[in-house]
């Protein structure tokens, strides 16, 4: 029988679709079933996996799937799909010209598809109007690097933040948004030679509890933070003086513009820093020989992004910390082929390959692709192409693999751009997003697990994703989508690609045309690659040239002391210590930041199918200092209200010092299809930055207030309950899957006067009702179909929504005894609605609450993090949860 599975099963290596850490993990498919392992061979994680990771096998069924195209939302085949997309585009650019039409991609493209969609815009379009989503992840990255370096180089590897004396983490929770890599990090502290840990971040995050030192700066300070660091190390003997004289020019500007402030107090005072903090870090950056400054999008996503960017790389040139090992500025990318994506030129203001619109690139790129009209100028960015789009310069834009309906900041704008724009294309894997509902022709894409090719993650390294699934329905990858299109429009010749690996072989080998060393992207050395090599290509950091092997540990970038500019060395840029340019007055007094969850990613068109992930942030939450709340009266699990110049939003608070006062935070992820009012899109204005085009998603002036709601439900069914049946009249609903129930959180501006019968009404496949009261202004009806919990609905004056972590357990019983009918009325009948009931679940992998852990410690003297783990399972299997877990820890045992 042993023999006979394992031929059945099928094991593929392959990379997850996630954050730009890059995982490689082991997929074994039987049947149905997929389960994923982390790749103990993959050096980016070394088989360590987050629980985002852990749960793809959950996220790979047909529900949801685009599995059909579609025109005007009928089932239509590929020819007639494809053949309308050529002539529409095709006429479009006849009558208006080429840059009358436009694509938006997404840096969950894998590299195959990004270079064909760009060579089919740059190249035999004529137009530079193709822009990704990575413009909102790490465009001011991008014009930073090219600011110093003369080009977009990261120069960092994962190994030097373990190899660090002083890792220094700006604008970055790491330990959520990239688990793994924050993993690394605390395993080489453990071992007790591992870096000490500085976070520069408005917020305490989870990040920021396992740091040595939190500086919670007020935001848009971060460049005024590393000004004053290079005036530091002039005063203290940290300038690197050869360094700086032999490769590097425009210390002396820098060095004018980094004087704004005439002390540390003064500039800890401008930064709302204590003073002896801020100095301690400038005394840790100084004597420290290697430090590694890790940044992300609380730096990029500004309106003064670059500006940040090259006061860190400012700091690293001066003290000669980077070149080394252990040193440099590390820009840390949101998605799993941001860099891939550069590295084609899938962004509006570059042309490709790491080239620019000069003349001398558009010569030789046109010539190395047989095309004549290659464009010779950038075309719109990310914001500026959805308001050409609402403006009609736009007439025909391709939406491929992402949601700028949720994603983009004043989304109220980019909507109507959508709704007026007189062609949309859509390609995605899911069928029902925000975005898709407006597409002329939808085209179903190939999704993960179904998809061929390479992505490139933050250190430069080149993975192979392969495919370990059989395409669902009509689905096709998007590569050859692309290459279709462009062949009805008369490209054939130069489109035709019959798989991921011709494409693979052109993109190489343009990275190394007329090359030679002038252009820091070069992958020649895999440009005459097989078939089967490419099949079998273990992941490869880049530059890979011509004549050497594939290097397989992270090249010595700038090692030499030569860098990418005219003159071949680094350029020192003076950058302004003004901060954001959002402003807060009387009407919008507070700012606003946005970010990630733990468990959550993008839109959740992926990890929403995944009970155990929506489990620790169940509903999108709005976080408040507890003395903003005070005034404006939200008690903690209120529904408060978000108010911008440009939107709204309805969200639950939470009350937590984790915020500092006269700041909010609120997740990103959340849309119109999980929740009635929670776009964080909405919300943004977004004002973007004057040389990367990156918006402002970080600091947003805003009003917050208590929400009229005057009657909390919490719906949970065994079976997805149709919204529209449910949600009908309430002012707020958020949905989502928590494991053998499906939850319902609603809110209604108006107490219903029969609760119980509005909630017996809405159960009618129970062929039994259990009614019970906690006094005149609570209720629970319970529903039984085959002696078996189907339904349950609270409905009560006071938020409920705590109750959800003890309710969904009755879901997991075969069949609800009268033992279990006590436990759910004596709990019901002991706790108040608005307290903790079970408490919130913190470690998602084994459903263990915070007060699981606070009573480990308490009542059985847990310790220690491996005492959890072997106790309760929290932090014992992909470990995204350790920062919590820590963190409760020592709260009981220091209280």
């Amino acid at each position: 029988m042993t023999e006979s599975v394992t031929e059945l099963t099928q094991k593929t290596a392959t990379t997850c679709p996630y954050c730009g850490v890059g995982c490689g993990v082991v997929t074994e498919r039987f049947g149905e079933v997929v389960t994923v392992k982390g790749d103990q061979s993959h050096p980016a994680n070394r088989g360590r996996l987050c629980v985002k990771g852990t749960q793809l096998g959950e996220t790979v069924g047909q529900e949801g799937r685009a599995l059909k195209p579609k025109i005007k939302g009928r089932e239509a085949d590929w020819d007639s799909a494809l053949n309308r997309v050529a002539d529409t585009f095709q006429s479009v650019i006849s009558e208006h010209g080429p840059d009358a039409v436009a694509l938006y991609v997404s840096g969950q493209l894998l590299t195959e598809d990004y270079y064909v969609a760009n060579k089919w815009m740059k190249g035999a379009i004529g137009s530079a109007n193709i822009d990704t989503n990575s413009r909102l992840c790490m465009a001011s990255s991008v014009a930073g690097h090219k600011r110093a370096f003369g080009a977009d180089t990261v120069p960092c590897g994962y190994s030097d933040l373990e190899k660090a004396e002083l890792v220094v983490l700006v604008g970055s929770n790491l330990a959520w948004c990239h688990p793994v890599l924050h993993q690394r990090l605390m395993a080489a502290r453990a071992q007790g030679a591992g870096p000490t840990v500085v976070v520069l971040d408005p917020r305490e995050t989870a990040t920021a509890t396992d740091a040595d030192l939190h500086l919670a700066l007020k935001p848009g300070t971060d460049s005024a933070v590393f000004n004053g660091l290079a005036h530091w190390l002039t005063t203290h003997g940290g300038v690197d003086e050869h360094f700086v004289a032999e490769n590097t020019q425009g210390a002396q500007a820098a060095l004018a513009a980094a004087y704004a402030h005439s002390s540390v107090s003064d500039l800890a005072d401008h930064c709302g820093l204590n003073t002896r903090d801020l100095q301690a870090f400038f005394q840790l950056f100084t004597e420290s020989e290697r430090v590694v400054t890790v940044y992300s999008q609380g730096v990029n996503q500004s309106s003064i992004g670059t500006d940040k960017v090259n006061a860190i790389i400012n700091v690293h040139l001066l003290s000669g910390k980077i070149g080394k090992q252990g040193c440099g500025p590390f820009s840390i990318t949101g998605q799993p082929n941001a860099m891939g994506g550069r590295e084609v030129g899938g962004l509006a203001n570059q042309l490709a390959a790491h080239m620019d619109f000069d003349e001398a690139s558009v010569d030789r790129v046109g010539r190395f692709w047989g095309l004549k009209q290659v464009a010779n100028h950038p075309g719109h960015t990310a914001v500026d192409l959805f308001e050409a789009v609402r403006k009609g310069q736009i007439k025909a834009l391709w939406v491929m693999g992402t949601n700028p309906a949720v994603s983009m900041p004043n989304n109220t704008r980019v909507r109507e751009a959508l709704a007026t724009c007189p062609f949309v294309v859509v390609s995605d894997c899911i069928e029902t997003t925000d975005t898709t509902a407006f597409a002329h022709v939808l085209l179903p894409a190939a999704g993960w697990g179904e998809k061929d090719g390479t992505v490139t993650n933050s250190e430069r390294l080149i993975s192979r994703q392969r495919k370990f699934l059989p395409l669902s329905g009509d689905s096709r990858p998007d590569w050859w989508i692309i290459c279709q299109v462009a062949s009805r429009m008369g490209f054939a010749s130069h489109f035709d690609f019959q798989s991921p690996a011709e494409i693979f072989r052109e993109h190489a080998a343009l990275s190394a045309f007329e090359n030679d060393g002038s252009r820091d992207f070069d992958i020649g050395g895999l440009a005459q690659i097989s078939n089967d090599d490419y099949n079998a290509l273990v992941p490869t950091y880049w530059p890979c040239t011509q004549g050497s092997s594939s290097p397989t540990v992270p090249n010595a970038i700038f090692s030499d002391g030569k860098f990418y500019t005219r003159s071949g060395k680094a350029q020192l840029i003076a950058v302004s210590t003004s901060g954001t340019s959002s402003t807060v007055d009387s009407r919008y007094p507070m700012l606003l930041n946005s970010g990630r969850v733990r468990d959550q990613w993008h839109t959740m068109t992926r990890t929403g199918l995944a009970p155990v992930l929506n489990r620790h942030s169940p509903e999108p939450m709005l976080l408040l200092h507890p003395l903003d709340a005070r005034t404006r009266g939200i008690a903690d699990n209120d529904i408060a209200q978000v108010d911008s110049r440009c939107g709204s939003a309805m969200l639950r608070a939470r009350l937590t010092a984790s915020v500092n006062s006269g700041q909010a935070f609120i997740p990103m992820h959340w849309t119109s299809q999980q929740a009635s009012s929670a776009l964080c899109g909405a919300i943004f204005s977004g004002p973007t930055d004057p040389n990367s085009r990156q918006p402002e998603l970080k600091a947003e002036p805003v009003n917050i207030h208590r929400a009229p709601i005057a009657q909390h439900v919490l719906l949970l069914s065994r079976e997805p309950w149709p919204l529209e049946e449910v949600t009908n009249n309430a002012a707020y609903w958020v949905t989502s899957a928590l494991g053998n129930c499906h939850a319902r959180f609603m809110g209604f501006s108006e107490v219903r006067p029969d609760a119980q019968g509005w909630a017996i009404n809405l159960m009618p496949a129970c062929d039994q009702q259990l009614v019970a009261e906690r006094g005149p202004k609570m209720s629970m009806v319970v529903g039984l179909k085959d002696k078996q919990l189907h339904q349950l609905i609270v409905v009560s004056e006071q938020p409920v929504n705590q109750e959800v972590n003890r309710l969904v357990n009755f879901f997991a019983e075969a069949e609800f005894s009268l033992a279990l009918q006590r436990r759910l009325i004596a709990g019901m009948a002991c706790q108040p609605a608005s307290t903790s009931v079970g408490g919130e679940v913190v470690c998602a992998c084994f459903a263990t609450t915070d007060e699981d852990i606070q009573q480990g410690v308490e009542h059985l003297g847990l310790e220690s993090t491996d005492a959890v783990a072997a106790e309760l399972g929290a932090g014992g299997n992909c470990g995204s949860c350790l920062p919590e877990v820590r963190q409760l820890i020592k709260a009981k045992v220091v209280g």
